[in-house]
C-alpha cells in the first residue's frame, strides 16, 4: 500500500481537460431569457400554440431521446435530434434550416450557461504554468462552445475540444477520453480530468486510463456524494483558484495540497 502511494504521489502530468456542464459553466436562472427561447423554439419550428405548453412536449420527448443516449453511448447531431426524436412532424426543411439554433435555444430555455468562478482565470494559469489543454463534454449543441471561448477569449488556450454530438458518442465511453489524449498527442495516464459528476466523468477516464480524476463540487454537495473505492476522486476542488497551486508548473504536482474525498 505505501509503495501504491508513493507511485501516485509521483506522478507528473501533461495535459489537464475540463468538463463543461456543472463544472466549467454553470447554469444561472433568469426567467426574462428563459421564456424569450422558449418563444423562439416555438418559432423556429413554426408552432403557433402556447410556447410553454410546446416546449414541455419536447421535454417529454427528450427523455426518450435521453434514455436512448444513456442506453447507447452515442449523441445524434443537432439535425437528427430534431428531425428524429423532437420535432420529426414538422417541416422538415425547416426543422433542418433551424436545428443548430433551435438545439441552442433549447438550452437556454433552461437558463443562462455562465463561466463558474475563477473558471477562466484558471484556464490561463494552467496554460502559463505549461501545460495543454482540452475539454470532454456531452453536449447537443456543436456550435455553442466554439462561439462561447471565442467571443470570451478562450479558444486559444484549448488544443482539443471534443462534443458529443460532434463525435457521435458521449461519456463515459471511454473512446472519447481517448480521442481527446490523441489530438492532443499526450499519453492518458499523463492527463488529468476535472468534472462533477462521479458515474459519467469518472468512469470512462478511469477506463481510458487517466492518470488523475479532480472532483469540481461544494461541501454541501460533496456531504451527500456516495463514494466508494470504485469511484472515488484522486482530489477535491471547490474553487477553481485552487487549480494554480495545485498544478504550480508542468509536469509537477502540489501533492501536499491536495484535499481528498
Amino acid at each position: 500500500m505505501e509503495q501504491a502511494m508513493k507511485q501516485a504521489a509521483e506522478r507528473e502530468f501533461d495535459a489537464i481537460f475540463y468538463d463543461l456542464g456543472g463544472t466549467l459553466r454553470l447554469v444561472e436562472r433568469d426567467a426574462a431569457f428563459e421564456a424569450r427561447a422558449r418563444r423562439r423554439i416555438a418559432a423556429l419550428c413554426g408552432e403557433t400554440g402556447d410556447p410553454d405548453e410546446f416546449c414541455s412536449f419536447l421535454d417529454y420527448r427528450y427523455e426518450g431521446y435521453r434514455k436512448w443516449c444513456f442506453e447507447t453511448m452515442r449523441e445524434a447531431p443537432e439535425a437528427e435530434l430534431w428531425t428524429r426524436w423532437l420535432a420529426p412532424e414538422y417541416p422538415r426543411a425547416l426543422i433542418l434550416q433551424n436545428a443548430v439554433e433551435l438545439t441552442i435555444e433549447y438550452r437556454n430555455k433552461d437558463g443562462r450557461r455562465v463561466v463558474a468562478p475563477n473558471g477562466a482565470q484558471s484556464v490561463a494559469d494552467l496554460y502559463e504554468n505549461g501545460y495543454q489543454l482540452g475539454i470532454i463534454s456531452n453536449l447537443v449543441t456543436s456550435k455553442e462552445i466554439p462561439d462561447w471561448l471565442e467571443q470570451d477569449g478562450l479558444a486559444r488556450y484549448f488544443g482539443a475540444v471534443l462534443l458529443s454530438c460532434v463525435e457521435g458518442i458521449r461519456k463515459p465511453d471511454p473512446r472519447l477520453s481517448r480521442m481527446a489524449c490523441e489530438r492532443l498527442g499526450v499519453e492518458p495516464a499523463r492527463c488529468v480530468y476535472i468534472g462533477d459528476n462521479l458515474k459519467r466523468d469518472i468512469e470512462g477516464t478511469r477506463i481510458a486510463g487517466f492518470g488523475m480524476f479532480i472532483l469540481y463540487t461544494t461541501p454541501e454537495k460533496l456531504k451527500k456524494e456516495r463514494i466508494t473505492d470504485e469511484n472515488r476522486p484522486d482530489a477535491v476542488i471547490f474553487d477553481f483558484a485552487e487549480l494554480k497551486e495545485l498544478f504550480p508548473k508542468r509536469p509537477t504536482v502540489a501533492y501536499d495540497r491536495i484535499r481528498r474525498a
